[in-house]
């Protein structure tokens, strides 16, 4: 019995529709990875507003402080002109591994950066950089090809054209690498606003990174207390 080539495609399709498999973020299984948000390489960020890309990466490495996740920093050649990594990150991670890569484009080449993440004992990784089709591609690339889970946070990364974003979006996805926006990413590693860190901790954290859902409960608030926050 002959079967049509569209036939064979739609059962192929349904096929892998049906055997999919929800990679779910889990806060006790991940690690968070800030590489390259420097001063410098700031400049060539052009698919975001200067002010918008700059909250983008402070909330990005925020999120290992709400979620109390590892944390590794990393800059490239920061004594040329790429510069220092952004002194407000510093300042939340005195503490934190952080590794000065003297060379390496690709962060996952330099082996005290691998050994860092390595260390930290998580499958799942959340990454951003500067610029999305260079830092953030090649390393996504490598971390999956090294077998972790990888969760590419695409508004705390940026490059210097929208098409080129969205290219280096589409490669990242076709390569198993999970594209998402930061609210998507903080709201699966909480779960359920019950949890801990839940409410309490997330509602400041939105309210200071992402207006559009602090406005929400601000107006919620307000109709509850007859006041305004």
């Amino acid at each position: 019995m002959r079967v049509s080539v569209a036939l064979l495609a739609t059962l192929a399709g349904l096929n892998g529709v049906l055997g999919y498999k929800f990679p779910r973020l889990d806060k006790n299984d991940t690690v968070l990875l800030i590489v390259d948000h420097q001063i410098g390489l700031m400049e060539v960020v052009k698919d975001y507003e200067p002010v918008e890309f700059r909250n983008n990466v402070l909330a990005h490495a925020e999120l290992g402080k709400v979620f109390n996740l590892p944390t590794v920093l990393t800059t490239s050649t920061e004594d040329g002109p790429n510069g220092r990594m952004l002194q407000e990150i510093l300042d939340m991670y005195p503490d934190a591994p952080f590794i000065k890569r003297e060379g390496e484009v690709n962060a996952w080449d330099n082996a005290d950066f691998r050994a860092a993440v390595k260390a930290t004992g998580k499958s799942q990784v959340i990454v951003a950089s500067i610029v999305t089709d260079v830092c953030t591609a090649f390393l996504s690339l490598s971390l999956a090809e090294e077998g972790y889970t990888v969760f590419a946070n695409m508004e705390a990364s940026g490059t210097y054209s929208r098409r080129v974003a969205d290219e280096t979006n589409n490669r990242l996805r076709d390569a198993g690498v999970q594209v998402m926006p930061m609210f998507a990413i903080a709201c699966d590693l909480m779960r359920d606003w019950r949890a801990t860190p839940g409410y309490p901790e997330l509602s400041p954290f939105f309210d200071k990174y992402f207006p559009v859902y602090g406005l929400v409960e601000r107006n919620f608030k307000s109709s509850r207390n007859g006041t305004q926050h």
